[in-house]
């Protein structure tokens, strides 16, 4: 006798897909539709933080209550006799340990939000992990039948935590409501458990420090944000006898900025060094490789700024996974995750010498890319709204942040306009708050054009220009490059005594440098 209905199967099946999707990507969606049907409630296309979020999806609560409905009644069947097969035992453990894990999610919330506020530097103890492996034996503890949870409780116990603060520290850092942050927030849950989490779990745990992850993209959009993430995020044995996880997940990011220091002193920092081995060194150091844990992170930020001959030094310990002090012949194994950033244009950069190709191609086998403002920005200006409110609340604090949003939204619609760039990104918008916040006023540096095509691309960028302004503009500069009516026309298609009466004389003498 089969173990599931017709019915029972595809929500097991839909449900079993859920658990390993990328819950930022829109699959996460289908899937939660596929399981409810009917009573599925959709509320962002972008799972994302909201100012008005209250922490609890409604679709999680009703998938979690029919789940545990489905899951007594395949107990009941199985105890009763039925013989499932071993396809029908793998679909039945996978919403067991989904059952299992939601019963004990809130407290394994409260521990994450209680290290991350105390930034705890002692292993965290779980008592909770009796109750899960209780759980599992309770459903999965049937005779003739090896079940892998049961088998290794200890790692899939870290697994689930370790998915449980990847999405926390990604969904509370990296904000915004627009596909360019949707994207992007689904990248670096990608860049954490790869895309088949499935292949994760079973073997690629063990292996993804060995994967070095980029991070480009303009200053100001949160490239350390990203790599906090990622860093904060790895996987952490736990030791089911003393029932703590080997390290603390808040002690594990080791960022260093490449830009603000000299030579030697970031090859100080990150190789460490021997007493005598510079001026200066009067003792024995140990460096950010050497600190860092096997599932820690040493981050690169700025690595574009990197001297080419620390570049070939940074390429052994990327390659090799080794590196030596400074004044140290001793080698030394480097067992943690390498995540580097850069606002710069890497291929310029290499075609320009200044960014050795084969550390490039060491560091880019894992890149992310974070959008810029404008880009968040292009789909819809709501986000900003969103955005100004976080700000808001982190810098003025609960009871101010409504008005403060309300002053800020005010400023940039009157005198920015809905079309400013934002050339400083999320980081330009912090300050643009904190002016208006001490100031009530917010006033960008804006460089003078140095010419007439600069000029008319910021007027074109900032939407100042009406259709017959941009035609008229258009068709003198390119009669100040012709000078001829029936070549400009010919050139922009139009009539030529429509070129002659768009003419802007002023402007074709600035164009002629007169």
């Amino acid at each position: 006798m089969a173990l599931f209905t017709k019915e029972e199967r595809s929500f097991a099946q839909a449900l079993s897909d859920l658990s390993y999707c990328n819950p930022f990507l829109p699959e996460r969606i289908d899937y939660e539709r596929k399981v409810l049907g009917g009573d599925f409630v959709l509320t962002d296309e972008a799972w994302h933080k909201h100012v008005d979020y209250d922490g609890h999806p409604p679709n999680v609560h009703s998938i979690t209550t029919r789940v545990t409905e489905l899951t007594q009644e395949l107990r009941k069947r199985i105890l009763d006799g039925c013989g499932p097969s071993a396809q029908e035992m793998a679909l039945y453990e996978d919403i067991v340990v989904y059952m299992i894990f939601y019963r004990i999610e809130a407290t394994v919330i409260e521990a994450v939000n209680k290290a991350v506020a105390s930034q705890n530097a002692k292993p965290m103890r779980m008592g909770v992990y009796d109750e899960f492996v209780n759980g599992l034996k309770e459903f999965l503890d049937v005779p003739g039948y090896d079940s892998p949870s049961l088998a290794n409780p200890a790692h899939l116990f870290a697994c689930l935590f370790q998915v449980r603060r990847a999405f926390y520290h990604i969904f509370e850092n990296i904000i915004g409501g627009s596909m360019a942050a949707a994207k992007l927030r689904a990248s670096v849950w990608q860049s954490i458990f790869t895309h088949d989490m499935r292949r994760y779990r079973r073997t690629l745990y063990k292996r993804m420090s060995d994967i070095t992850t980029l991070i480009t993209g303009p200053s100001g959009t949160g490239k350390e944000l990203v790599a906090r993430a990622i860093a904060l995020s790895s996987y952490i044995p736990f030791d089911p006898e003393k029932k703590t996880f080997s390290d603390p997940f808040t002690k594990l990011f080791h960022p260093l900025n490449l830009s603000a220091l000299s030579p030697t002193l970031i090859e100080s920092e990150l190789f460490g060094h021997r007493r005598g081995a510079f001026t200066g060194a009067l003792q024995d150091r140990s460096g950010w490789f050497e600190v860092c844990r096997p599932y820690g992170s040493v981050f690169l930020d700025e690595v574009g700024e990197l001297d080419p001959a620390i570049q070939v030094k940074l390429l052994r310990v990327v390659q090799m996974r080794t590196f030596q002090r400074i004044g140290d012949n001793e080698t030394r194994a480097f067992r943690g995750k390498i995540i580097a950033a850069t606002n710069r244009d890497v291929a310029e950069e290499m075609r320009n010498h200044n960014f050795r190709h084969d550390f490039f191609y060491r560091l880019c086998s894992d890149m992310i890319v974070t959008p810029s403002l404008s880009e968040q920005l292009s789909g819809s200006q709501d986000h900003l709204h969103n955005l100004i409110t976080f700000v808001a609340r982190r810098v003025a604090g609960p009871e101010e942040a409504d008005m403060l949003v309300e002053e800020v939204q005010d400023w940039i619609d009157n005198n920015l306009g809905a079309n400013y760039q934002w050339p400083g990104n999320v980081r330009e918008l912090e300050q643009c708050v904190r002016n208006i916040l001490v100031r009530k006023e917010y006033h960008p540096p804006r460089s003078r054009p140095t010419n007439v095509f600069e000029e008319l691309s910021q007027d074109l960028q900032g939407g100042k220009l009406s259709a017959e302004e941009l035609l008229s503009a258009y068709c003198t500069i390119v009669y100040s490059q012709t000078g001829s009516y029936q070549e400009t026309a010919s050139k922009l298609n139009i009539d030529r005594r429509t070129v002659k009466s768009r003419i802007n004389e002023k402007l074709l003498a600035r164009c002629k440098g007169e």
